[in-house]
């Protein structure tokens, strides 16, 4: 009985501790992020592993690519410009840049 509960409550962490993880690569799934971006690779975009490299250690990171995500940006990346995402509240664009800088 107590290997049984031990298991479940093992599983149910494991799931707690995904399921942040999960929720914001949803979110960037509902929202079309993915249709540009890829966690480890380049498509259209950067991929957010390069992103969260590039913004490492800066202390402005979230700010200034919560401003990209809302409206849109060019030149960093190449010549191919991010629109701006008018479906992506505020609220939204933070929760997905936190999720971003923390890809490794």
């Amino acid at each position: 009985m107590k290997r049984t509960l031990l298991a479940i409550a093992s599983i149910a962490a494991g799931f707690a501790v995904c399921a942040p993880a999960m929720a914001d690569l949803q979110l960037a799934t509902a929202k079309n992020c993915m249709a540009c971006h890829a966690v480890d690779k380049k498509l259209v975009g950067p991929s957010y592993k390069d992103v969260a490299a590039k913004y490492a250690g800066q202390a402005d990171a979230v700010a200034k690519l919560e401003a990209k995500v809302l409206k849109g940006g060019g030149g960093v990346w190449g010549p191919v410009p991010m629109p701006a995402n008018s479906q992506v509240t505020p609220a939204e664009a933070k929760q997905l840049v936190a999720w971003i800088l923390t890809q490794k």
